[in-house]
């Protein structure tokens, strides 16, 4: 994988970075913009995309004015013309299955920030890798799903990325540079990361049977959006999170570690061979990870408040509870199986997430309809995108099979 070891410094000398931003209206992406609009010498948005958000687009191409505006459903154009007329703004639109696609790969942008949720994101992703662009990937599933083909991406297209999750950019920071994937040349013993634990951390499972969308989405520590937010609760994240790590960090899966830590305050670490560890700090808040990305090597303000150690008191550390949250070890197990394993269990996970955010199953049913996915698809070697989207599609109809078994169940 070609992490930026160096990156957009040309960029960002005499005039502004161009940003196309995918994702624009969920809470990374208007992060992202928040930190975006502190420095209007340093960037420049040129293009903005949503997936169906017609008004919220709008509401944000008459703030950062955009060349270019994209709607991942087709059925949004006429909406999004009309709240463009409202508000006397003027922007080119692409709608349809590959309108992230395009702007993804605009000439005149330098830095995609790729904020679309699930492996709906894949498709740009690569298209932005292929067209050389500086990424700022918040979208795991590319590289959970399609690791190996992001890695052949931009390698083909000379693009280089940077992680905005905060627990891979707090590795990342934590990295020598250049680092080159090279953990064994480095000194490096392992990564650790961490995990809040969610709302559900110390519950039993008798009481997690319970458990409602609205309860499972009040995260203690981040403000996100639903699907993550279930995905931290049931530890899905992290596990997502591990795969990513070996992908962008070239570690084996052992050397991955998972520890939780309820404040959230450290967001991971790097352990060397001469018994030292290194940790990236702040408060849970992503325009800490999305300034850092963006300005690369500099360092800006992000509107984050400082830490106050003597404040904070003490930091806490446990093991994770894998028994009461199977699902990460569910992808410590696609990760060693390899291929399009993992994009099996992303698309199962998908699915079971939102089956139990319309109360069709419950909060354990999640990992149960995951697992089943598995047992029904079988992995096979992921040559190319049309591999993966068919195991991903294929996982899909596998979990809705899993959802229907666990409902005439109840």
């Amino acid at each position: 994988m070609r992490l930026s070891s160096n990156p957009g410094v040309s960029l960002t000398v005499g005039r502004a970075k161009r940003i196309a931003l995918l994702g624009a209206t969920g809470s990374i992406g208007r992060a992202a913009l928040d930190v975006i609009a502190r420095h209007p010498d340093r960037f420049e948005v040129v293009a903005l995309a949503a997936h169906r958000d017609a008004e919220g687009l709008a509401d944000l191409a008459q703030r950062f004015r955009p060349r270019c505006l994209g709607l991942a459903d087709p059925a949004g154009r006429d909406a999004l013309a009309a709240a463009l007329s409202a508000r006397s703004v003027r922007a080119e639109i692409v709608t349809g299955p590959d309108a992230l696609t395009t702007l993804a790969s605009l000439a005149e942008v330098d830095c995609v920030v790729a904020a679309v949720v699930g492996a709906a994101g894949i498709p740009s992703t690569l298209a932005a890798a292929r067209a050389g662009k500086q990424i700022l990937l918040a979208n795991k599933e590319t590289v959970v799903s399609a690791g190996a083909l992001l890695r052949d991406a931009l390698a083909q297209g000379g693009g280089h990325l940077l992680p905005i999750d905060s627990e891979h950019n707090a590795v990342f920071q934590c990295l020598p540079a250049p680092y080159g994937q090279d953990p064994v040349g480095h000194g490096i013993e392992r990564i650790v990361l961490t995990a809040s634990g969610g709302p559900f951390r110390g519950r039993s499972r008798a009481t997690l049977g319970e458990v409602t969308p609205d309860q499972a989405c009040a995260h203690p520590n981040w403000r996100m959006g639903r699907k993550i937010s279930v995905d931290s609760a049931t530890l899905m994240n992290k596990g997502l999170e591990v795969i990513e790590a070996h992908w962008l960090f070239g570690l084996a899966p052992e050397r991955i570690e998972v520890v939780v830590h309820p404040q959230s305050i450290v967001h991971s670490l790097v352990g060397y061979r001469d018994g030292s560890m290194l940790a990236q700090l702040g408060h849970p808040d992503m325009r800490t990870a999305l300034a850092h990305a963006l300005a690369w090597p500099d360092r800006i303000d992000a509107g984050v408040v400082p830490l106050d150690l003597a404040q904070l008191g003490r930091l806490e550390f446990q093991s994770p509870d894998r028994e009461l949250f199977p699902c990460l070890n569910l992808a410590y197990e696609t990760l060693a199986q390899g291929g399009t394993a993992p994009a099996v269990l992303n698309a199962a996970n998908e699915v079971a997430v939102a089956a139990f955010l319309e109360r069709r199953i419950g909060f354990l049913g999640i990992p149960e309809v995951v697992a089943g996915t598995l047992d029904r698809v079988a992995a096979c070697e992921a040559i190319d995108l049309d591999a993966v989207l068919a195991a991903d599609q294929n996982g899909r109809r596998a979990a809705e099979v899993e959802i229907h078994r666990i409902s005439g169940r109840a």
